[in-house]
């Protein structure tokens, strides 16, 4: 065993010595003391006794990050404590706290030990007939005292008072003011140990003294006096104190007195009796007498127990009815739990009635988020720079409202912290404004501004970004909107990961958060589409207050969580938003082809009912259409009949408009309402919009490619003119489309806007045409290069065909591994182009010795050599002395430099990239399917937002935009407008809270199949190995 020792003299300073301990030996700072005292010669314990003695010592040291002082030698107590540690102990030297403190004089081979900063080999046992005694090898640390003495036990004791005392003076936690407590657990003993235990109980303040029944003598004799007697046992106790220690009857009396003594603190002294029934944990028995003896106030008791991170005994004893509790202590205990991590004691505190709307406020949440320090303090300065654009000044301390910025700054797109808004801004300012007057005198306690709105939540946040995931999954199972806090959870951490790699910190921890909460998210899903699918698709799109409007559905999307996105209750969501109102089943697009083609048609098409659609979410195109005139603004109370009439079932809004004309108009009137709402129905669902769009586009293909196609006249003829029509309309489609995303700023629009491939691609490809427009207007060369940039400009419409292919559940998947192909052979395309560059310049170099500079040469240099990777030689060129004499010197290198690049390019190069094509096409074909299933959130949300008329007829659906925005902003509609955006479910506080209680059924019933599981696979196993034995004996017989 390796154990840590010094040799101090017996009049050295304690504080000395816990400086050495502290920051030689690197021991953790102690949270409680626990000195074990007891006989020094061997002695046995009963089993009930030993077992007791040992396992709650080490559980109580290991438990609260306890220091452990003994003897030191390998007799007695001092063994039994090695031996528990041996049994029961870590393996970690900085967890095994355990220290003797011993007398050097009465060390066998003490002289083996002497040196300074060296390795000593030490042997434990020693000489059966010496009268010294060897080191327990089971201890971690030693304090060798040396008085100068030889043979003598007891010079220790008082350097170890001593070092107990200063110790006593140390704080508990740096958060904390409460001082380490110290109890002494007796085991056994001699005539001394009474001594000790009197010191120890009538010190102000006693120390409490734990006292193991049932060990023997001094023991035992204090166990027997604390207890309740009736009649005088002086004279048989005499003789009982005579016997078990060999003394006169003077002795005795002696010690019998101190006896007494130590009786007039008994309320300081704790027996266990290891044999009775009712006793509790000795481990729990040890803290709870610390706590009783030490005779502190509740909320000292509270910050031991806080510090131990014993939330079970704060319960048992502390949190108890009738205790006298100071103003804020309680709410002073949670800041400290939540400082210093302690998830046992949160849930204790909020299970005994803690109410976090009260207890959290702007100034705790602040204090929160700059008590981090270490790595996790810097990478949140980081984050704050980012979001900032700026750098911070040293010990700057982070503002609540700078911790929105690095919210959004991760969650990115629209999203909008609450801390960043202008009405909190300004009670922030003003909150600020009155400490500096001096007006507030208990900042965040009486200000109602002052109060964070959604607790739960901001916790919940405060918790991911400090990467306290235990905390964080804690605090994800209380309060509302788990399903969505997962979600959220998933996209900080991606995102804290993705910023940890650009500064090369481990992301290893990250990226198991983000599994951790990803498999949390589609657990909690699937639960609720088991239970019930229509409320489960609801928890996907209803807008959700405290995360800036948004809907779960497009938190996991931001998030790119893959497997929430592909499973059966989004797909079957997203089905359904893509159909709309339809209800096809076969030969869809054929139905909505000829539907368009024959509008009458239209009236001969099924229609989903009322109870099918009444979990759709409301669009926005559907209000601007004017459906939002006759419901009341999002959130208010009539709200509730905005598209249900309640949580479980209710009328569509189409129904819900035509209910009430029924009653009052005839019915051709109601016919013709009838009418016109499914010719709405039918051209506003996204699967026809698309149909539509499509054919559209293909005719513009069609007639882009005649314009190209023939020759260009001074005039565009009609056909261009069409083109021209249809491009600049899908422009303005564009500009709308920007302008009407949910970001707030125009550069949050465009960096949206242009985080998508295709739309850059429109882009640039509007661009061109635009600039070949302005150039076929003039005369040449002008007309010929506008007419140059036309052809190439059709490349990019053409290549816009993919992805409409990219909606069909059997083209998508191959498309997305045509991106992932295009995407990763980067590399391989650098390396065969150097390899490229390498010949084609050495060839020409050869070749042409006598070149003059001209631009001619690049390509020269790579057009040959590019076509003979696809198997074009040039074959009479490779020698080319062959037919032309005048060949330039060292010609005969061109065939073998050919021949080498050959080999290189064609053979090893072509079938790397092959090879590489294949891995990835193995790769995707299993996740491929998923991929598509993601990407379509994006298909369906573009349709579902996009005007049904195609252009350029979209045109008119613009112009009817602009008036209803318009219209909307001198109304004072605006910020209904804004929150109206996207696909959302807008629901009415019953709703809401319906919807609410779902969910938290579902979580509850989620993490009850969790903890039925393991048991139910043990009964499957004893079921199956049951059976097999059945089997295998009827076999015998």
């Amino acid at each position: 065993m390796f154990f840590q020792y010094v040799r101090v003299a017996v009049d050295s300073k304690p504080e000395a010595l816990l400086q050495l301990m502290l920051r030689e030996w690197q021991m953790e700072r102690p949270k409680l003391l626990l000195s074990v005292h007891g006989g020094s010669e061997n002695f046995t314990l009963p089993p009930k006794v030993n077992q007791a003695f040992s396992k709650g010592l080490i559980t109580a040291a290991l438990s609260t990050g306890a220091w452990i002082f003994t003897d030191g030698i390998n007799t007695g107590v001092s063994k039994y404590v090695g031996d528990a540690v041996k049994s029961f102990g870590s393996h970690d030297l900085r967890k095994r706290n355990t220290v003797g403190i011993t007398p050097w004089g009465v060390i066998d081979n003490n002289m083996d030990l002497i040196g300074r900063d060296v390795f000593r080999p030490y042997q434990p046992l020693g000489n059966p007939l010496s009268k010294r005694a060897c080191l327990n090898g089971f201890h971690s640390h030693f304090l060798l005292v040396d008085d100068g003495t030889l043979g003598k036990h007891g010079c220790q004791q008082g350097l170890r008072r001593k070092l107990e005392k200063h110790i006593q003076l140390q704080k508990i936690h740096p958060r904390l003011n409460q001082g380490v407590p110290v109890v002494c657990v007796v085991v056994e003993g001699g005539p001394s140990v009474v001594s000790t235990v009197l010191d120890y109980v009538s010190t102000v303040p006693p120390v409490p003294v734990f006292v193991f029944e049932g060990s023997g003598r001094a023991a035992d004799l204090l166990a027997f006096l604390h207890k309740p007697l009736e009649a005088d046992i002086k004279e048989n106790f005499l003789t009982t104190i005579g016997d078990a220690f060999g003394m006169e009857r003077t002795e005795a009396t002696d010690l019998y007195t101190l006896l007494l003594q130590c009786m007039d603190h008994r309320q300081s002294i704790t027996i266990f009796d290891s044999e009775s029934d009712d006793q509790m944990a000795p481990d729990a028995a040890i803290l709870t007498a610390t706590l009783k003896g030490t005779k502190a106030s509740p909320s000292e008791q509270l910050s031991m127990t806080l510090a131990w991170d014993r939330a079970d005994i704060a319960q048992k004893d502390v949190l108890v009815y009738g205790q006298h509790w100071q103003v804020g202590s309680l709410e002073q205990a949670m800041l400290d739990a939540l400082v210093m991590d302690r998830v046992s004691f949160v849930k204790t505190l909020i299970d005994n009635g803690m109410t976090m709307s009260r207890f959290l406020t702007v100034d705790r949440l602040e204090e929160l988020y700059n008590m981090a320090q270490g790595p996790t303090a810097r990478f949140l300065h980081h984050l704050v720079e980012d979001a900032k654009q700026t750098s911070l000044p040293a010990g700057y301390r982070l503002s609540i409202i700078d911790m929105g910025l690095v919210i959004e700054y991760l969650i990115g797109g629209a999203y909008r912290s609450t801390y960043t808004r202008k009405q909190f801004r300004a009670a922030y300012s003003r909150f600020h404004l009155k400490i500096l007057c001096g007006d507030v005198s208990s900042p965040g306690l009486d200000d109602a501004p002052l109060l964070v709105p959604f607790n739960f939540n901001d916790l919940f946040v405060w918790a991911v970004l400090q990467q306290r995931q235990q905390m964080a999954l804690f605090l994800w199972q209380h309060g509302e909107e788990a399903l969505a806090r997962a979600t959220v959870a998933c996209k900080l951490y991606r995102s804290m990961a993705f910023e940890a790699r650009q500064i090369d910190m481990h992301i290893s921890l990250l990226s198991l958060c983000v599994s951790e909460f990803g498999k949390l998210a589609v657990d909690v899903l699937d639960c609720a589409f088991r239970q019930n699918e229509q409320m489960a698709m609801k928890l996907l799109t209803y807008e959700m207050e405290a995360w800036s409007h948004f809907t779960c559905l497009q938190m996991a999307v931001s998030s790119c969580h893959r497997p929430f996105v592909s499973h059966s209750c989004t797909q079957t969501l997203l089905t359904d938003l893509w159909t709309g109102p339809l209800n096809m089943r076969k030969n869809s697009f054929l139905k909505i082809i000829l539907s368009l083609l024959l509008p009458p048609a239209i009236l001969l098409l099924e229609f989903k009912s009322k109870a099918e659609m009444c979990h759709v979410p409301q669009t926005h195109e559907a209000m601007l259409f004017g459906l939002d005139s006759v419901k009341p603004a999002p959130g208010t109370k009539g709200s509730d009949h905005m598209v249900h009439r309640d949580a479980e079932q209710g009328l569509s809004f189409q129904d819900k408009r035509v209910g009430p004309v029924s009653e009052t108009m005839s019915s051709i009137t109601v016919r013709c309402v009838s009418w016109i709402t499914t010719l709405y129905d039918f051209y506003t669902a996204p699967v026809v919009k698309f149909w539509f769009h499509t054919m559209s586009y293909l005719a513009f293909l069609m007639l882009f490619s005649y314009v190209v196609l023939v020759k260009m006249e001074d005039q565009p003829s009609v056909q261009e003119w069409l083109v021209i029509a249809y491009i600049l309309s899908t422009a303005a489609e564009k500009t709308r489309e920007i302008l009407m995303s949910e970001a707030t700023k125009l550069s949050q629009k465009l960096k949206i806007w242009f985080s998508e491939y295709w739309n850059i691609s429109d882009f640039i490809a509007i661009l061109l045409f635009v600039a070949g427009l302005a150039m076929r207007w003039h005369s040449d060369p002008y007309r010929t290069a506008g007419r140059l940039t036309y052809c190439l400009d059709i490349i990019f419409w053409f290549i816009r065909v993919m992805d409409l292919l990219a909606v069909n559940q059997h083209a998508g998947p191959y498309l997305t591994m045509i991106t992932k192909m295009t995407r990763n052979m980067f590399y391989i395309v650098v390396m065969m182009a150097i390899v490229l560059l390498t010949y084609g310049v050495s060839r020409k170099a050869v070749l042409s010795p006598d070149e003059e500079p001209s631009w001619s040469l690049a390509r020269d240099i790579v057009f040959q050599p590019y076509w003979m990777i696809y198997g074009e030689v040039y074959a009479s060129e490779i020698d080319p002395c062959q037919e032309d004499d005048s060949c330039p010197p060292a010609s005969f290198l061109a065939p073998f430099l050919q021949a080498v690049y050959m080999f290189v390019q064609y053979i090893i190069m072509v079938n790397i990239l092959i090879a590489f094509f294949n891995n990835v096409y193995f790769d995707m074909a299993s996740t491929s399917n998923k991929l598509w299933k993601y990407n379509r959130y994006r298909y369906i949300m573009t349709y579902q937002v996009r005007p049904w008329l195609p252009p350029p007829l979209n045109l008119l659906s613009h112009m009817d935009l602009g008036l209803r925005a318009i219209y909307k902003k001198f109304s004072g509609d605006a910020e209904r407008e804004e929150r109206a955006s996207g696909l959302k479910l807008y629901l009415g506080h019953e709703d809401r809270k319906k919807l609410h209680e779902f969910e938290e059924r579902c979580v509850q019933a989620y993490f009850h199949e969790k903890s039925e599981c393991p048991l139910s696979s043990q009964k499957n196993r004893i079921k199956v190995t049951y059976d097999f034995t059945n089997s295998s004996t009827q076999d015998i017989m």
